[in-house]
């Protein structure tokens, strides 16, 4: 009987949790945007936005390009210009296939984000794991071995290889065994610094094969491209049809000149995907649609959880404490590399995410703005084109021509309740300590007697409260509201502890007028 009396007793608490559990998820509410008329307002910046690409391809000599405008994960504006192939004088269009270099390593990264989702790899796993030769390769004696960790996140301490690996597309997987059998020379001590590594990108095309069983660009097409309909994708030029392909062009002594394509290898997975701007927006949407987090069904390919984690800053890059928009405003900037793209976030606060790409030939770039649910693309055929300067241009005229802010995170019920609770005690504090809406540390940390003395000298200058404003949350836990009062007002701030419930343990009041 005991035994049935303790089990039942078990069954019951894991219900309760179980329940507890529900109900938490049931009371997030996810960020909002408040104004209904984004699309509206962004649209009267587009003939705006056409002219900046245009002056800017013709300022730098692009033979082609086109571009487009992703607003909440759909493209709603795009533009061409140039040709394909300055020789055939073939325009381009939004369908045109553009090999967009390393704009290709997220798809890499998302490829093994979804083998460690799926159970088949550990980003910590030792890449001698999946290519012995590695093993026992390092800077010196006491570096660590390096992991797919360090391979995604460019700090396997290899040197930068822009112009040498550019050229090593068409590589065979035996290539690059044997030039890692050879031995590899490092610049850096692996997992201390990041340094643009496409070797490194290359070894994770590798491992795709090693762990699926199938070449990293199956994978690939596979399990990302098919899922998101991205119908306009290869790998390998010669399966697209001349009228569709840009050519690769290299402006040189005032004039244009062929670049050779070459073909799909091992190396291509850090930056050989030949796509249309049409398809690619598709992915932007699935980058984009992994904000905000949300109780929502999953859809897409990989987790959203998974594709934020991508997103999300793991490698210091650099800070930039003279950037300048192109308006002239000066605006600080860090950078980081998250897996397989880069991270940014200026002097304003705003978070931007994307990657450029360039090879003999092709320039590209893409970014998004996650808080603010818009992003832009450029792909030009011209050698390294520079396309990130104008895509960071047209993004922050979009968002402050536009007025676009960022979502509204709601007032969890947490947070209401403790403000109800709260302003119940002002001024007196009278009965405080027996209220169940602080926590075990306050009366300690703020004693009774200095609140009261505090509160005292606030109202007599303000006087009573007349209104309460909203709560303005920080996050789920912490947020601030705005007292009105007779003669002035007053800004009270909370935190909430993470016990069920929730409650105060830090709190600030200041008079703001």
């Amino acid at each position: 009987m005991m035994f049935l009396r303790n089990c039942l007793l078990v069954f019951a608490i894991l219900c309760a949790a179980k329940q507890g559990y529900a109900q938490s998820l049931q009371s997030y509410q996810a960020p909002y945007f408040t104004d209904k008329d984004r699309l509206q307002k962004i649209q009267a910046l587009f003939p705006a936005i056409e002219q900046l690409y245009r002056s800017h391809a013709e300022k730098n000599h692009f033979p082609g390009y086109t571009f487009g405008i992703v607003l909440d994960g759909t493209l709603v504006f795009s533009g061409n210009g140039g040709y394909l192939d300055i020789a055939r004088k073939n325009p381009v269009t939004s369908q045109s296939m553009f090999r967009i270099a390393s704009m290709s390593k997220s798809f890499t990264a998302m490829a093994i984000i979804k083998l460690r989702d799926d159970g088949k790899l550990r980003l910590d796993d030792l890449v001698e794991k999946y290519i012995p030769a590695l093993k026992g390769q390092q800077l010196t004696k006491d570096a660590p071995p390096i992991t797919i960790r360090d391979l995604l996140t460019h700090s396997g301490g290899f040197p930068q290889d822009d112009p040498w690996g550019d050229r090593q597309l068409a590589d065979t997987e035996e290539e690059l065994l044997a030039l890692i059998k050879k031995g590899l020379h490092f610049s850096n001590v692996t997992g201390l610094q990041y340094e643009y590594s496409n070797l490194g990108f290359t070894m994770l095309g590798y491992i795709i094969h090693k762990v699926s069983g199938k070449p990293y660009s199956e994978f690939i097409a596979e399990h990302i491209w098919k899922p998101l309909g991205m119908n306009d994708a290869s790998w390998e030029y010669s399966k697209i049809p001349a009228s569709s392909l840009a050519k690769g062009h290299r402006w040189i002594n005032n004039n244009w000149r062929d670049e050779p394509l070459l073909h799909d290898g091992i190396f291509g997975s850090m930056g050989g995907m030949i796509t249309s701007l049409s398809s690619f927006s598709k992915y932007m949407a699935l980058h984009m649609n992994a904000w905000p987090p949300s109780n929502e069904k999953e859809t897409g390919p990989v987790k959203r959880s998974s594709i934020r984690e991508m997103q999300q800053a793991q490698r210091f890059s650099s800070l930039n404490a003279q950037y300048r928009y192109a308006d002239g405003r000066l605006c600080p900037m860090v950078t980081a590399y998250g897996f397989g793209l880069r991270w940014s976030k200026d002097c304003e606060g705003r978070i931007t995410v994307g990657h450029s790409g360039g090879l003999p030939g092709f320039g590209s770039n893409w970014v998004i703005a996650p808080d603010y649910g818009i992003g832009v693309v450029c792909f030009a055929n011209l050698t390294y084109a520079s396309t990130a300067g104008i895509n960071a241009q047209v993004l922050d005229t979009l968002i402050r021509g536009a007025g676009l802010k960022p979502r509204l995170i709601p007032a969890s019920e947490a947070l209401k309740k403790a403000q109800k609770d709260f302003i119940a005690l002002l001024p007196d504090w009278n009965n405080a300590s027996s209220t169940h809406a602080f926590a075990d540390n306050f009366f300690d940390d703020y004693p009774i007697q200095s609140l009261r003395e505090e509160s005292g000298k606030l109202f007599n200058a303000v006087g009573k409260i007349i209104t309460v404003g909203d709560m303005v949350p920080e996050n789920q836990l912490r947020g601030s509201c705005i007292l009105q009062c007779e003669k002035g007002r007053l800004q009270l701030f909370f935190t909430l502890t993470p016990e069920n419930p929730a409650k105060i343990q830090e709190y600030r009041i200041r008079k703001i007028d």
